[in-house]
């Protein structure tokens, strides 16, 4: 709705009265006489309030570059927008790690897989039992304890992980987009130095 759309009738001069804004106080706002342009600066404060309100001015704080923030917004993005993909498949970034691996060949165990993804086992239990309800995944003993479960991917599971890694390499080339196959390579080595190096 037009911010004009709220200023009272009452507030327009007289017809009989044409000099009656000559004599109104000027708007503190304005500098104009009350009840004249105030459509026009009503509408001006709300551009400034929109342009003040606007979070991509925040991306010349301190903040904004430092790599720790700038590496957890990035995966904030990416991830929110592979999970929208996702969706169809009934999986989301979560789930198709799970599966991923559950594919690779090595059958890890949950408590593999918590390692591995910096998951909570409880995590783990609740998305292989997802896996498992869509018929992609079963819990098999692990042969090296038998304490242990193995985690293998089914022939439907081993079909839907080819599906979702074709939608995850189109949430990443859409996140990568503004790099060339140089920078993307360039980028994926040294986050592999920063993920898998061991800590001093």
């Amino acid at each position: 709705m037009e911010m004009t759309e709220s200023v009272p009738a009452a507030t327009v001069p007289a017809v009989s009265h044409p000099d009656a804004s000559e004599s109104a106080p000027p708007d503190p706002a304005t500098g104009s006489p009350a009840g004249i342009g105030g459509g026009a600066a009503v509408a001006a404060a709300r551009q400034a309030t929109e342009r003040i309100r606007d979070p991509d001015r925040l991306r010349d704080t301190d903040l904004a570059n430092e790599i720790e923030f700038m590496t957890a917004r990035a995966r904030s993005v990416g991830s929110g927008r592979a999970n929208t993909m996702l969706a169809e498949l009934d999986l989301r970034v979560r789930s198709y790690s799970v599966l991923s691996l559950a594919c690779s060949g090595q059958n890890p165990s949950q408590r593999e897989l918590a390692g591995f993804l910096s998951l909570d086992p409880s995590q783990i239990v609740a998305l292989v039992d997802h896996l498992e309800d869509l018929g992609a995944v079963t819990r098999e003993q692990d042969p090296r304890d038998r304490r242990s479960k193995v985690i293998v991917a089914t022939l439907a599971g081993r079909v839907l992980f080819r599906q979702a890694a074709a939608v995850i390499q189109q949430a990443e080339d859409r996140s990568l987009q503004a790099l060339n196959p140089a920078e993307r390579e360039q980028l994926r080595s040294l986050l592999r130095r920063i993920a898998f190096e061991p800590s001093p």
